[in-house]
């Protein structure tokens, strides 16, 4: 009797062992397939297959408005869901340090093709479950707004309390140079407040805690031509 309790435990594990292999070795599969990458300025997402780097659709999205820009940057989909109401009917989350940001639809179809959202990337419903059911946890997703970070090739003046990835992109730069000795969060906080001050010291501007265009100018975070 023991012996057949035994064999069923084993059979039983093994089971489980095959359908978590057959459901992982899924899920990697659609990691490995496809990237995802979003042209901030243009309002489009772009699926991208992995093997030949081909797009093989592009969806009109709506993104971050200039006062809560979209998350510049190359982040990976840590979670999915099939939410309601202002996120439409499905959601795929980012792994953005400094917020919860993520690719969702939206009860507001009006908005896509504009810069309206709180910084998400909002897409028709439609739109939005076709791709759901194509990406899998860990597919690559680039934010792209122009160089440093910048939306629409423009600078904002960030202050404290200000968060986004022209923060983490400041903050980045002036650990390079030695004056930031924390974690790069995209959050102006104290840490960042002290280094700021220090590097306008040492470059003789006015001491405030606004990152302006004269700092962005001694960072070498100059908009393109």
């Amino acid at each position: 009797m023991k012996i057949k309790i035994l064999n069923m435990s084993i059979l039983l594990m093994l089971s489980l062992f095959i359908i978590f292999n057959l459901t992982f070795t899924k899920a990697s599969a659609m990691q490995i397939n496809y990237s995802i990458v979003v042209d901030l300025n243009d309002c489009k997402l772009f699926l991208i297959q992995n093997e030949n780097n081909e797009i093989i659709k592009t969806y009109t999205i709506a993104c971050g408005k200039p006062t809560t820009p979209s998350p510049v940057g190359t982040w990976k989909i840590i979670d999915k869901g099939r939410w309601t109401k202002g996120f439409g009917t499905r959601w795929m989350g980012l792994n953005v340090p400094w917020g919860k940001y993520g690719i969702h639809g939206t009860n507001k179809p009006n908005s896509i093709g504009s810069a309206t959202s709180e910084g998400c990337i909002r897409m028709f419903n439609k739109d939005v479950e076709e791709l759901y059911d194509k990406v899998g946890y860990g597919t690559t997703v680039i934010l792209y707004g122009g160089p440093y970070c910048m939306m629409n090739n423009k600078t904002r003046t960030l202050v404290p309390g200000n968060t986004g990835a022209d923060v983490y992109n400041v903050q980045k730069i002036l650990k390079d140079r030695g004056y930031y000795n924390f974690n790069l969060d995209g959050r102006y906080g104290e840490s960042l407040k002290q280094a700021v001050i220090k590097f306008k010291k040492d470059n003789r501007l006015y001491p405030s805690y606004n990152i302006d265009t004269n700092l962005y100018k001694l960072l070498n975070m100059n908009p393109f031509e």
